[in-house]
């Protein structure tokens, strides 16, 4: 998972994969009619594994039972889960192999690639210019093409482009403190101060007095 290694192999069309299960899985696309015997009964959908069919079935009903232990967030997958746990201890395993910086998940790393290969597949639907990150596409737009909406802070009267840079900047006012250090139990209101407090107090140390591998961010 980490190395990025794929040892078993479509025999039609050569697409690499982790694991002998998801790669057998993958050849009965190929199949002409595939057989998917677990279906939805809400909207049609069929699947491979039951389990497959249990998580599209989350979509439907919104359950999320996948929950924070540190906060209230929740999740209809594991993986989210997951992913979202990297944000509360600072973690960011995936390492860029050409500028070494880290992130919480392989899509962001992926998306972070295009940074250095020079691809642009997100096209601005209005002028055509190109952007590596659909993110960046969007602000363009926003920006550009767009009258942008404007976000006022109710407390100070800040204004802001985007509604998630308000959410932020209100924590200077609410004392919100989302991001815990698992390791002295410090909370910290920006995910980069944590990772910060990370760096210098427990870069060589965890709780428990073994050795900790330094992260970069």
């Amino acid at each position: 998972m980490h190395t990025g290694e794929k040892p078993f192999t479509c025999s039609v069309c050569g697409k690499g994969f982790s694991e002998s299960g998801h790669c057998k899985a993958h050849e009965k696309t190929h199949e002409e009619q595939p057989e998917k015997p677990h279906c939805c009964t809400d909207c049609g959908m069929c699947f491979f594994k039951a389990s497959e069919l249990r998580r599209h079935f989350r979509s439907h009903t919104g359950e999320k039972p996948f929950r924070c232990s540190l906060c209230e967030s929740c999740f209809s997958r594991s993986e989210g889960l997951k992913r979202h746990m990297r944000s509360h201890t600072g973690e960011r395993p995936y390492k860029c192999i050409v500028c070494e910086k880290g992130f919480y998940s392989r899509q962001d790393l992926n998306i972070h690639g295009l940074t250095h290969s020079g691809e642009k597949p997100h096209l601005c639907p209005v002028c055509g210019k190109g952007f590596s990150q659909l993110g960046n596409m969007k602000e363009h737009e926003q920006n550009v093409h767009i009258k942008s909406e404007k976000y006022i802070c109710n407390e100070c009267g800040a204004t802001f482009t985007r509604y998630k840079s308000l959410t932020k900047h209100q924590r200077t006012h609410t004392g919100e403190r989302p991001y815990l250090c698992l390791t002295c139990g410090r909370r910290f209101s920006w995910s980069h101060s944590l990772s910060r407090h990370r760096r210098t107090q427990h870069a060589q140390t965890d709780v428990d007095g073994h050795e900790q591998r330094h992260v970069q961010f």
